[in-house]
């Protein structure tokens, strides 16, 4: 066992009980005691992975499937410390049944705190209402942020640098604070850890039909939609999205879900929107390892318009404006394709008979009028119209809001 982390145990585990075991004084004990004695300034991580590695003496390591990979420090029956390592990670927005804090022992991280409001029940394990962002900045190493379990404390976490390392000290769990909610924005929570057997085997058999090109897949779609009730019609019209839109049967079967369901069902359009540019945006993560693309893509993520992440871009880089930077980015993710280059998941349109060593100047073009305030004036041409119409359906989006 580490010996910082068995002291650092030990004296959360002697004032925590000083304080009866509060489950509301945690979170500031848990704070005060990293900041005392940060693991970023204490802990040797090349020292501390040979330790773990080598040394038989550990604390009993949870089967938990989170961080890449979560190592148990200390272990203690009303609480534990974990390290996370983050590679390729970055958290959905979600809500805890646990408390504490953590620390950011390396790299930098894109946190995001949000507030629910209006909040309906539709049942125990999915919830509709209006998710909003009220805080985000950026953590760089040595910064520690305080856990509270419940829904006042929904945020997620975009990791910025590979690899990224949180220290986290937590309970086991908070009675009361379930589910632990995930978001999908702007308008659904859902308990990701709810599971229905029946909805599993029937996605199942979609993934079979979509795999035999079965021409009856949105028909079949269309009548689970149609039947079933707004949990599971909302996961089946959620896992069926890609291949529905692939076959050009998506509006008629979310027409499908609305008519069934309808009031209930007016913001499903926005979340299902949302999801797959999330989806998108973290794919990306894979193949794009810069820091600056990386804090770009956590930018277009998670800060919903161009003013605020303008203004993060230059408390990054201040040495030019957000404008230069912005498209010093672009021209560095532009890359060629079988029929076009692309930015990100923008693709030049096909409808425009450019040829390929011509379409980054004018993509270039087209985002920097764009980017300008004025960029629905009159001024543009039919050309640079149809360039920024693919720019603001694809996941740039928040750039022109």
């Amino acid at each position: 066992m580490n010996p910082y982390f068995e002291k650092l145990g030990r004296t959360v585990a002697t004032r925590w009980q000083e304080q009866n075991f509060s489950l509301a004084a945690f979170p500031e004990l848990a704070l005060t005691a990293l900041n005392e004695s940060p693991p970023c300034e204490n802990v040797d991580l090349d020292e501390m992975i040979a330790e773990f590695l080598s040394n038989d003496e550990q604390p009993f390591q949870s089967q938990s499937g989170f961080g890449q990979p979560e190592l148990v420090a200390f272990n203690h029956h009303r609480f534990y410390i974990q390290i996370l390592f983050w590679l390729e990670g970055t958290t959905e927005i979600h809500q805890h049944e646990f408390s504490g804090a953590f620390h950011v022992m390396r790299g930098s991280s894109i946190h995001s705190e949000y507030d629910f409001d209006e909040a309906q029940a539709v049942t125990p394990h999915l919830r509709i209402g209006d998710l909003r962002m009220k805080h985000i900045e950026l953590l760089e190493t040595g910064r520690t942020i305080p856990i509270t379990s419940g829904r006042d404390c929904i945020h997620s976490l975009f990791h910025l640098d590979t690899p990224s390392v949180t220290v986290v000290i937590r309970t086991h769990h908070d009675p009361g604070t379930g589910p632990q909610y995930n978001y999908l924005p702007p308008h659904i929570a859902i308990d990701p850890l709810h599971a229905d057997p029946l909805t599993l085997r029937r996605q199942q058999l979609l993934d079979v039909l979509e795999t035999l090109d079965d021409p009856d897949y949105a028909k079949f779609v269309g009548e689970m939609v149609e039947n079933l009730d707004f949990e599971r019609g909302f996961n089946i019209l959620r896992y069926a999205m890609p291949r529905l839109q692939n076959l050009d049967e998506w509006e008629s079967v979310l027409t499908i879900f609305q008519n069934r369901h309808g009031e209930l069902a007016e913001g499903i359009p926005d979340t299902l929107a949302e999801c797959l540019r999330r989806e998108t945006l973290t794919g990306m993560r894979f193949h794009i390892s810069d820091p600056d693309h990386r804090f770009f893509l956590a930018l277009l993520m998670n800060v919903p318009t161009r003013k605020d992440i303008f203004a993060f871009i230059a408390n990054r880089v201040p040495d030019q404006s957000p404008t230069e930077t912005v498209l010093g980015w672009a021209e560095e993710l532009i890359e060629p394709g079988d029929f076009g280059i692309s930015l990100l998941d923008a693709t030049f349109p096909e409808t425009l008979d450019v040829p390929m060593e011509e379409q980054s100047n004018l993509l270039i073009a087209a985002l920097a009028q764009a980017l300008k305030e004025d960029w629905e004036s009159k001024e543009s041409t039919t050309e640079n119209s149809a360039i920024q119409t693919a720019l603001v359906d694809s996941c740039l989006r928040p750039l022109f809001l």
